[in-house]
């Protein structure tokens, strides 16, 4: 099972699961920490690979394929069943909102609703450029600089530094092996991201981008357009890691969205 972490009040009280991205661990989410577990039952993740996730014994001796995002969901679930959580306001970051958006598919019952920073929803010409340069040369290069390369690519700015700096010190973590599966899983994802876009949903759903996300924000847009239940919000002098550059404008926009989606649900049970 998956590494986690919990913050409960009662069994009252609303869950929110936050899902880190890749090369990240729950650590990711130190500055969401405070506020939500005042207010909700929070469950925080290590995805299989990352932080207290990885064996290395495991890793070195299963084989080395990609990992699917099939695979990924289970892991998810896996937690929740044993916790007993039957629902969850779902929060992600990057290539954890890849994860719930595949849970639309897998477990929509699971989902009370969602909130994506960071989210991906297409690879644009220059990602998936920088995708094929790391799929020819990941089996010789040193995985750490492919790391770098793309951190700084996706997070340029100086104000960017400490959500750059941070992914990088988690990725050291991470061995070659590991790195090449989830690299592998992201190979050809747009038509699986395009398949996730288009499934007709009930659930709520946030997306919260920053406005110098230049990867994907503008992919974000285009696709909320076509999503009856969807929104953006986009926080200003911030990239791609928005809970780490603007930490208080997230956690005050996904909180206040979360709190309308529990009355609406309690409204509707009553």
């Amino acid at each position: 099972m998956l590494h986690y972490k919990t913050y409960t009040l009662s069994d009252d009280h609303p869950w929110v699961i936050f899902i880190h991205g890749a090369g990240g661990s729950l650590s990711h989410w130190y500055r969401q920490i405070r506020p939500f577990k005042k207010k909700y039952n929070v469950l925080l993740l290590d995805l299989r690979g990352h932080g207290g996730s990885y064996n290395e014994e495991q890793s070195l001796y299963q084989p080395l394929n990609a990992y699917t995002l099939d695979v990924v969901v289970e892991d998810v679930v896996e937690v929740m069943d044993h916790l007993k959580i039957e629902k969850g306001h779902m929060v992600g970051l990057s290539l954890g909102t890849i994860v719930i958006q595949a849970m639309f598919e897998h477990h929509p019952e699971r989902i009370a609703s969602v909130v994506l920073g960071g989210a991906i929803v297409k690879f644009n010409v220059r990602s998936t450029l920088l995708i094929r340069l790391g799929s020819l040369v990941q089996s010789f290069v040193p995985y750490m600089w492919l790391y770098q390369l793309f951190a700084w690519i996706l997070l340029p700015k100086k104000r960017h530094k400490k959500s750059r700096m941070m992914f990088v010190r988690d990725a050291a973590n991470l061995c070659q092996r590991e790195f090449i599966r989830w690299f592998k899983m992201t190979e050809n994802m747009n038509p699986l991201l395009r398949h996730f876009s288009s499934i007709e949903t009930n659930v709520p759903i946030l997306y919260i981008m920053g406005d110098e996300d230049y990867m994907f924000l503008e992919a974000v847009e285009r696709t909320a357009k076509h999503q009856p239940t969807a929104r953006v919000q986009v926080v200003s002098d911030s990239g791609h890691v928005v809970n780490v550059d603007q930490p208080d404008h997230f956690n005050s926009i996904s909180m206040a969205f979360i709190d309308q989606q529990v009355g609406s649900l309690a409204t509707s049970t009553s």
